[in-house]
Formats: C-alpha cells, sequence, structure tokens
C-alpha cells in the first residue's frame, strides 16, 4: 500500500519553528518529486515547497521564502519541511503529495498521491 504520513504539526507561537515529516510507505521516494502544500479553512490549496528527485531542485513560495525549508533523506524515506519565523497566516493544514513526473511544482492536480494532512496553528 502506497502511503505518505505527515508528522511534527501542532500549536506555535508567532516567531516559533516547526518541522513538518513526510514519510512514505510502499514506495521509495527518492522516484518522486515530493511537494508540501497548505489549506487555510476558507481558501484554496496553495504550494507551498517542492524538491526535485532528479537533481534535488527546490521551489518555494514567495510568502515562505527565506522562512521554510525542505530537505529529504532517502535513507530514512522521508522529506522534511523545516519552517522558521512562523506567522499567523502560516496557520493551516499541510499536506505532502508525490509526483512521478516532476511538472508544475503548484499545481495540485499534478501529484499522484497525498498525505493525510496535518495541522500547523500560529497563533499567542
Amino acid at each position: 500500500q502506497l502511503q505518505l504520513v505527515e508528522s511534527g504539526g501542532g500549536l506555535v507561537q508567532p516567531g516559533g519553528s516547526l518541522r513538518l515529516s513526510c514519510a512514505a510507505s510502499g514506495f521509495t521516494l527518492d522516484y518522486y518529486a515530493i511537494g508540501w502544500f497548505r489549506q487555510a479553512p476558507g481558501k484554496e490549496r496553495e504550494g507551498v515547497s517542492c524538491i526535485n528527485n532528479s537533481d534535488g531542485s527546490t521551489y518555494y513560495a514567495d510568502s515562505v521564502k527565506g522562512r521554510f525549508t525542505i530537505s529529504r533523506d532517502n535513507a530514512k524515506n522521508t522529506v522534511y519541511l523545516q519552517m522558521n519565523s512562523l506567522k499567523a497566516e502560516d496557520t493551516a493544514v499541510y499536506y505532502c503529495a508525490a509526483d512521478v513526473l516532476f511538472g508544475t511544482w503548484y499545481l495540485p492536480q499534478e501529484y499522484d498521491f497525498w498525505g493525510q494532512g496535518i495541522q500547523v496553528t500560529v497563533s499567542s
């Protein structure tokens, strides 16, 4: 069974940090581009970041550049999203997703399968 599982979410104060993990089971992550998306209440799902499988290139939404860092550990079959200097507007459900044919990284429809999502809340 192919599965992606997110972990590491929770409640954090503005200016704080969290590290999200996306662990794969049933398949090898290094054959896929892995994206992180988020969806806040009443808003569309938006691309946050992506790491390409072929050359390790990384991509970020303008809203998170300089604050978030995506990385992958193929030995652990896991992709991480380090989130620093968190703001209230980062509050959302965060999803990781896998794309076997890397395309337009920020489009959800490009991705082949998804994790279940995890809540991140930034609040004092």
